[in-house]
């Protein structure tokens, strides 16, 4: 049990700025055993920013307390996620082999796919979880159904594809390398234990576009550089998040 909670606040450290005691470190070998909690993480995330989220929606707003969680979600990780999306804006978008892909990748400037890359994922999510508030009063556990499920589809990405940088080029190291099966069954726990709080299960159909986002991303980073990065799978976690804000809305107003 001790290790699994060195693997777990491991996994804190790592994606998020909150603070864990100083015996927990950063040696590859933790980093690696951590990824199991990368959805764990998701719910914590997502349930601070389903706090921010309530608590600025006493007084102000449906508007402002949806970009307020995003504040919060965005803070907590340190952008990490989006950094990855951005990152993979700019490396797919300027570049036409692997070897500038990935060069491109690692700058850590800025360039134009990425800040347009970052514009429009934001602008989705805050228009999707706006039009989600005026069918569902549960934004909360939809938040933290979003960060949770998002990070274990990234997660299957760690499973399923090629690590495809050295460590003297990679920002995130070993932790993005390769998930075995007993991880990956971890994650998947974690990020679909919020969708059993929902009243409808429909809420697990999300799972067949995610799925199809997954195999579409997949085959995308496998088509231009042979793998993934922990970049691609940043890009995937906030590519998926948003799609299921957007897959509630359609299953809602479906059914």
């Amino acid at each position: 049990m001790k290790k699994q909670l060195h693997y777990f606040l491991t996994a804190m450290l790592f994606f998020t700025r909150i603070p864990c005691p100083q015996w927990v470190n950063h040696s590859s070998n933790k980093l690696h055993k951590s990824n199991r909690y990368f959805s764990l993480v998701g719910i914590v995330v997502g349930t601070i920013s389903a706090f921010a989220f309530y608590m600025y929606s006493l007084v102000f707003s449906i508007d402002i307390a949806i970009v307020v969680s995003m504040i919060a979600s965005i803070w907590i990780t340190g952008a990490f996620h989006e950094d990855g999306l951005a990152d993979v804006c700019d490396g797919f978008g300027g570049g036409w082999t692997k070897e500038k892909i990935l060069l491109i990748m690692k700058d850590s400037r800025l360039g134009t796919f990425g800040v347009l890359g970052l514009i429009n994922i934001l602008a989705l999510k805050f228009l999707a979880l706006r039009e989600l508030s005026n069918i569902s009063n549960n934004i909360p556990l939809i938040l933290i159904s979003g960060h949770a499920i998002s990070r274990f589809i990234a997660s299957v990405l760690l499973y399923t594809h090629e690590y495809v940088r050295d460590d003297t080029t990679s920002k995130v190291k070993a932790v993005t390398k390769h998930m075995n099966l007993k991880s990956l069954l971890f994650s998947f726990f974690f990020g679909i234990l919020p969708l059993f709080f929902f009243y409808d299960y429909c809420v697990f159909l999300t799972l067949l576009p995610l799925g199809l986002t997954y195999c579409y991303l997949g085959y995308f980073y496998n088509k231009w550089i042979g793998g993934q990065t922990g970049d691609c799978a940043g890009a995937l976690q906030q590519v998926s998040e948003v799609i299921f804000y957007l897959s509630l809305i359609f299953i809602w107003k479906l059914f």
